[in-house]
């Protein structure tokens, strides 16, 4: 079993629970044998997860990272960790009839073309993880629909990074696969084989709101 150290961030994000498995719990030590907080280490796991978020992000000419999602909740908490490693950003709602909501910032660490291959700690690759299945993974919304944890992503070489991630890890997945050339040739996906949902829940879980609600719910976590 896999035993990670959460400490919680200091404020409340979205009116999330004080628990663990919310998104006010940081991931940011390996060692079970470590009873400190490292700040140092602690702003390295919150770059990590950023970095894998941020495959659902922009960057215009301004050299602003722009986050666009229709639930605001996650942008609160992106903001919430980019205010935790010094940066500022700003959520706006784009028209007043859309439901949709940007997180815009100009933090420097972030970097589109950011390798995970580089990341040292196994806390800083399940960051990357969670922060990467929180921007490009899928779970079913819907509390009858059958089961599953998808990731995809319209790099190749990126979804098979993860899929090494994820088998070092001890979660297994399935073959990385197109589900349709016709449609997408540049579309890839993995799953995590059903006997690893649970491992994937508790170990690389979700920032989410929505994902975590699904996790909670769903794996009874």
């Amino acid at each position: 079993m896999i035993t990670v150290i959460m400490p919680r961030l200091r404020d409340n994000v979205s009116g999330a629970e004080d628990q663990q498995g919310s998104p006010l719990f940081i991931h940011y030590e390996y060692d079970p044998s470590e009873t400190t907080r490292r700040a140092p280490f602690r702003g390295k796991v919150l770059e990590a997860y950023m970095q894998g978020a941020l495959h659902d992000a922009s960057l215009n000419k301004g050299k602003r990272y722009r986050f666009t999602q229709s639930d605001v909740r996650w942008l609160e908490v992106l903001k919430r960790i980019l205010q935790d490693l010094g940066y500022a950003s700003w959520i706006y709602r784009e028209g007043k009839s859309r439901h949709v909501h940007t997180l815009e910032t100009l933090a420097q660490f972030l970097d589109l073309s950011f390798d995970p291959s580089t990341l040292w700690s196994s806390a800083e690759k399940i960051a990357y993880i969670r922060g990467f299945f929180d921007a490009e993974g899928g779970i079913p919304k819907r509390p009858d629909a059958k089961f599953y944890i998808q990731l995809v992503q319209k790099d190749r070489t990126k979804i098979m990074q993860l899929q090494a991630m994820l088998e070092g890890l001890g979660i297994a997945t399935g073959k990385v696969h197109n589900p349709s050339v016709r449609v997408d040739p540049d579309y890839w996906r993995v799953f995590v084989r059903t006997q690893s949902h649970l491992l994937f829940a508790q170990t690389i879980g979700s920032w989410h709101p929505r994902k975590t609600a699904i996790f909670r719910e769903r794996m009874k976590i």
